[in-house]
């Protein structure tokens, strides 16, 4: 794999976007408004790759709908980090014979990071001769020439050479959010968990220049943007691959220092790489949210080992402390992985252990999944699915009980809240440490900052009144 970063220059970007005005021209000459799909499986990494995957279909003419049917351009962004979601995309692309044998010259692209697998890439090509085009992330901002290529030619397109880790900037964005953006401040990892695909198919850690995410962030708090997430697979490594002086916690406060009625949030972080400074940070400025994500996989050092996540359950314990005693509010939600090649009932105990000290506002709980070409896919797993499921299970009454607890004492209190839909009868919104809240309302309560004060419960929820 290669390691530099390549930085691509506005002339090559200009280029692209020169074929977004061919794709244009090509249908107006048609008399064809045309109609595009795009579908994102995954990450929140995922969903903003296919925000701007939206937004050059948007300068090339393209149209959107909400159905493969009819569809000019169906786009699929995909996920490789559970072989569930690999099947599922296996099976719907299996389905789009059907929809393009009813519209001809319906043309059918799969990206994404399924995508930088070439096993993956290879059995689209020999197998599912319906797909037109496939392209890496490494290659997204390419789309248009590899979608004019198409068009243009009616041959198969494949971009899914290994290429280095590229930055992109001002790639058009097409947001289906008026209210919530996310904000990309690096790509790729450096981590290799050892059960983990993701450095893989997403390359190396590429941090975004400051300046630009300052500007991309200003733009949107202008546009009337309430909320900002930053992302990235560790975003608390940023800026470690920059000469500029400024790490996460660092650009954290310069974005939290903006003028406006926003709120900032951020995912993913690594507990390795997760600093005092961070947590310092976090309860100095009020603009960014009293929610910390920090996934902890396991309860037991010698998993946590075998799993290559380089710090030890104690550690963990440490930052959570840390950051409890500057901000004893603090929402902690994380990430837990069951059944892992070779864990033991003690070893599970640990994790059960672990999620009971620390008192999780909401866990994220898996199953372990074996990503092929990881070193985990090929380790001793002597544990049945059988027992599997029931550690489970366990793991999610525990988690459930705890979460219910948190929720119960929310009742009576007020929480400030942004309000971003409706469900049913009830607006819906999330307070600052992100729990959701149905609450009776107007629609014209939508996009605004409200208290509102919390009666009821469910485990997974707050049932409120507007204050």
């Amino acid at each position: 794999m290669e390691k530099k970063t390549t930085v691509i220059s506005a002339q090559q970007l200009n280029r692209q976007m020169s074929f977004c005005g061919q794709i244009r021209a090509y249908w107006e000459e048609k008399g064809v408004q045309p109609l595009a799909f795009v579908d994102t499986y995954g990450c929140q990494q995922n969903e903003a790759d296919s925000e701007r995957i939206r937004g050059m279909l948007e300068r090339a003419g393209y149209g959107f709908t909400d159905t493969e049917e009819g569809a000019d351009v169906i786009v699929l962004n995909t996920c490789a980090i559970r072989e569930h979601a690999e099947q599922r995309v296996f099976g719907n692309v299996g389905a789009l014979v059907h929809t393009k044998r009813r519209h001809e010259g319906q043309k059918i692209f799969l990206c994404g990071c399924m995508m930088g697998q070439i096993k993956v890439s290879d059995r689209i090509k020999h197998s599912y001769p319906h797909v037109d085009g496939v392209f890496s992330t490494h290659h997204l901002w390419e789309f248009p020439e590899l979608l004019y290529r198409v068009l243009k030619t009616g041959k198969r397109v494949f971009a899914v050479a290994d290429e280095p880790g590229s930055i992109c900037e001002n790639i058009p964005v097409s947001r289906t959010n008026s209210l919530k953006a996310w904000v990309s401040v690096m790509y790729g990892c450096n981590n290799f968990c050892s059960y983990c695909i993701v450095p893989y198919v997403r390359g190396r850690e590429r941090s975004r220049q400051p300046e630009e995410i300052l500007k991309e962030c200003k733009e949107l708090i202008a546009l009337g943007y309430k909320e900002i997430t930053l992302l990235g697979q560790n975003v608390n490594s940023y800026g470690k691959d920059l000469d500029c002086g400024v790490d996460f916690a660092d650009l954290m406060a310069r974005i939290a220092s903006l003028d406006g009625d926003f709120r900032l949030r951020f995912m993913t972080s690594h507990p390795k790489d997760a600093s005092f400074k961070l947590f310092d940070t976090i309860a100095k400025y009020p603009k960014i949210c009293k929610q910390f994500h920090l996934p902890f996989q396991s309860g037991n050092d010698r998993v946590l080992k075998v799993m290559n996540r380089r710090y030890t359950a104690g550690q963990y314990l440490r930052l959570v402390e840390y950051g409890r005693s500057l901000m004893p509010e603090l929402v902690l939600t994380s990430d837990v992985i069951v059944g892992f090649p070779g864990e033991t009932e003690e070893e599970f105990e640990d994790t059960l252990k672990l999620i009971e000290t620390v008192g999780y506002d909401a866990l994220f709980t898996f199953i372990f999944s074996p990503r092929g070409g990881t070193p985990a896919a090929s380790m001793d797993d002597p544990v049945t699915k059988a027992e599997k499921n029931a550690r489970f299970d366990r793991l999610v009454r525990l988690q459930n009980r705890i979460s219910e607890e948190k929720h119960r004492a929310y009742i009576g209190s007020v929480q400030k809240v942004l309000v971003d839909g409706r469900d049913g009868d009830f607006l819906t919104a999330r307070t600052d440490g992100g729990r959701l809240v149905r609450f009776p309302g107007e629609d014209s309560l939508i996009g605004q900052f409200i208290n509102v004060r919390i009666t009821d419960c469910t485990t997974w929820s707050l049932v409120g009144e507007k204050a």
